[in-house]
């Protein structure tokens, strides 16, 4: 054999070896991203099935406008229509499925801002426990979600970074989307007292 001849074997060695460890830790931290979230799935799936709990003891409620429960309903319905897998977590996908669940929040504040209205309400000890649970499920998202970003930032500096980067895009690992704000809240709301 030649020097020459061994010297391309000893190097596609090399890079086959280089490449193996690149491909599986590709395929760990993009495991870690599936994980991460399905914890955020799993906090948004829990809020969802609190909701109905929530509107039936609301609806209960004498004169309670009905528009706003309907709202809450519509918005569950098209929050829970709105899945990823977790091989398409694309910027696009993520702010679709961050639009819809922006959506729920909203029309929940909406409902929890329009039930200081009424005070039989307001002293129900399942409205209150629910309102409890919905807050803790709250923070649990943004938890989640933290979470979900911190470990999407890791994947996507490995994607990003050579020689890393060679080997992602041969092997098809591509960036993954981020939780961003949504629209508007970089504003202080108005208090007026």
């Amino acid at each position: 054999m030649s020097k020459g001849l061994i010297a391309v074997i000893v190097v596609v060695l090399i890079l086959g070896f280089v490449g193996c460890g690149k491909y599986n830790g590709l395929v760990q931290k993009d495991e870690v991203v599936k994980e991460s979230w399905a914890g955020v799935e799993s906090q948004y799936q829990r809020r969802a099935d609190l909701i109905p709990n929530l509107v039936n003891t609301v609806k209960g409620a004498a004169d309670f406008e009905k528009s706003t429960l309907t709202a809450v309903i519509e918005a569950r319905s098209k929050a829970t229509q709105t899945t990823i897998n977790a091989d398409q977590l694309t910027p696009e996908n993520i702010a679709k499925f961050q639009a819809a669940q922006d959506q729920l929040s909203g029309s929940l504040s909406r409902l929890l801002v329009s039930v200081e209205q009424y005070p039989n309400l307001k002293a129900n000890q399942n409205f209150l426990e629910l309102q409890a649970q919905l807050e803790g499920t709250e923070n649990r998202i943004s938890v989640e979600r933290g979470k979900f970003n911190t470990v999407v930032k890791d994947y996507n500096q490995e994607v990003r970074t050579f020689p890393t980067n060679l080997f992602a895009g041969v092997f098809g690992f591509s960036q993954k989307g981020y939780f961003t704000a949504a629209p508007g809240s970089e504003k202080a709301p108005t208090v007026q007292f």
